[in-house]
């Protein structure tokens, strides 16, 4: 009796350990398969996801933080200062001597003892430094100002970023849908090629080219898939995606964009982008300086006070009174520093320089925009006049195509010709689907100038 019920809780053991293993694998098969599950993300999602993940732009936002607790440290220029000393120290006899060095000489012990010490309290309020602090905050606002600025141009330089590689993908997977329906005309010639050899009609060189061209564009079509591949891995890292996450885009209506505006339009845009207005803000930023410089001309005036707890009091030059007092100041100090007349005049010849230096630069950055929106919108237009042209090219290469092959399937021209009409196809296909991705690119590039990607 006792064996069987040993051997029926021993098999219900076995059963149960069955049972929980089966249920394990069932649900981290269905973990798994959800962690392998793609996800597919459209270009609008990706500039989104960016501009909420990107570390670059969270960088950004971090140093404008940085600059707004700037402003509340100047600020702090306008507060007392406060200052607390105490003091313990024990003094030695003095000695006197009445007519010099090597003089008879007296000595006196203080009285009662050779313990000093004191405590005092200070503090300064200053009440005028030459506009010096007012300027110190005003200079705090305009580097936070340029810091917001640099956010957005951030997150329009990552935007633009994660678009190139989105366009960039998609044109890559046209390139691989063109390679792919070429390999399969590829794969039905080199049938054909081989019937014809086996009725002699064809010589064995023409096999191997047809294998060769065969060849050719499945090695094309690999290296196509790596560089996806690695495109889509550059694109998780621009939005921060975890890295076992798999992704794919959705090209729905990417091609589908709106026209654009006149050159004038973007040219006034151009004017007024994140570049130029970080280039007049440092401009205003340097005259602040020169203002605090020329602040050095000008006295500093403040408001002190002072409260001291001593021992001995020695205050009538002696310490002789051997009793514990306090004694306290209040007023208004005056300080002017003469040396600033002569010192701080190169100080204000280096900043009158720096601001000079910094209006140059607004200008050569206004010259580098100008130069830029005229040759993005050059090379928008440029490939607006190739639309047509790679269309007719498009439908002269499949004509062409066409012909030949007929020609062909007649024994009427070679391998070579077939070959060359194949490839000639195959990037007009290519040109056609590339200049439509080029021209929505350029689109985006002329917005990214004018400063309106992220608006």
């Amino acid at each position: 009796m006792f064996l069987k019920n040993q051997v029926f809780l021993n098999q219900s053991r076995i059963n149960f350990s069955k049972n929980y293993l089966l249920l394990f694998l069932f649900f981290h098969g269905i973990t798994s398969l959800h962690a392998q599950q793609v996800s597919s993300i459209s270009l609008n999602d990706a500039l989104k996801i960016a501009k909420e993940n990107n570390k670059t732009i969270q960088k950004s936002h971090i140093e404008q933080r940085i600059s707004e607790k700037e402003i509340a440290g100047a600020k702090n220029l306008r507060l007392p200062e406060v200052n607390f000393n105490a003091m313990y120290s024990r003094l030695s006899d003095l000695t006197e001597y009445e007519g010099g060095f090597f003089s008879d000489k007296h000595t006196y012990t203080p009285e009662p003892g050779t313990v000093i010490y004191d405590a005092v309290t200070k503090f300064d309020v200053p009440l005028y430094a030459g506009n010096r602090i007012n300027n110190a905050i005003k200079k705090s606002k305009e580097e936070n100002e340029i810091a917001k600025i640099k956010v957005e141009k951030t997150q329009n330089d990552i935007q633009l970023q994660v678009t190139a590689t989105f366009l960039g993908i998609y044109k890559m997977m046209e390139l691989h849908k063109i390679i792919g329906e070429s390999i399969k005309e590829e794969q039905e010639r080199l049938k054909e090629v081989k019937a014809f050899k086996t009725f002699g009609t064809v010589t064995k060189n023409e096999v191997l080219r047809s294998e060769l061209q065969l060849s050719d564009r499945e090695l094309n079509l690999l290296t196509n898939k790596k560089n996806i591949k690695i495109a889509l891995q550059e694109l998780k890292t621009q939005l921060q995606l975890p890295e076992e996450s798999e992704i794919s885009i959705d090209t729905t209506g990417l091609l589908d964009i709106a026209p654009l505006k006149d050159y004038d339009f973007y040219f006034r845009e151009t004017l007024q982008n994140e570049e130029m207005r970080i280039a007049n803000r440092e401009v205003d930023v340097k005259k602040t300086e020169l203002k605090m410089v020329k602040g050095n001309y000008y006295p500093k005036v403040s408001l002190f006070g002072n409260y001291n707890l001593k021992y001995p009091d020695y205050m009538l030059f002696t310490l002789n009174r051997p009793y514990l007092f306090t004694v306290g100041q209040i007023g208004v100090e005056a300080t002017y520093n003469l040396s600033g007349l002569y010192k701080n005049k190169a100080k204000v010849q280096v900043a009158n320089l720096k601001v000079d230096l910094q209006e140059n630069e607004s200008e050569l950055v206004k010259n580098e925009m100008v130069d830029k929106l005229f040759r993005k919108h050059t090379q928008y237009q440029e490939i607006l006049d190739k639309l047509p042209v790679t269309d007719k090219a498009f439908d002269l290469a499949n004509e062409n195509y066409r012909i030949v092959k007929v020609k062909y399937l007649n024994q009427l021209v070679l391998i070579t010709e077939m070959v060359d009409a194949d490839n000639a196809l195959l990037q007009a296909k290519f040109n056609k689907v590339s200049t439509r991705i080029d021209m929505v690119m350029k689109q985006y590039e002329l917005l990214h100038t004018a400063g309106l990607l992220n608006k």
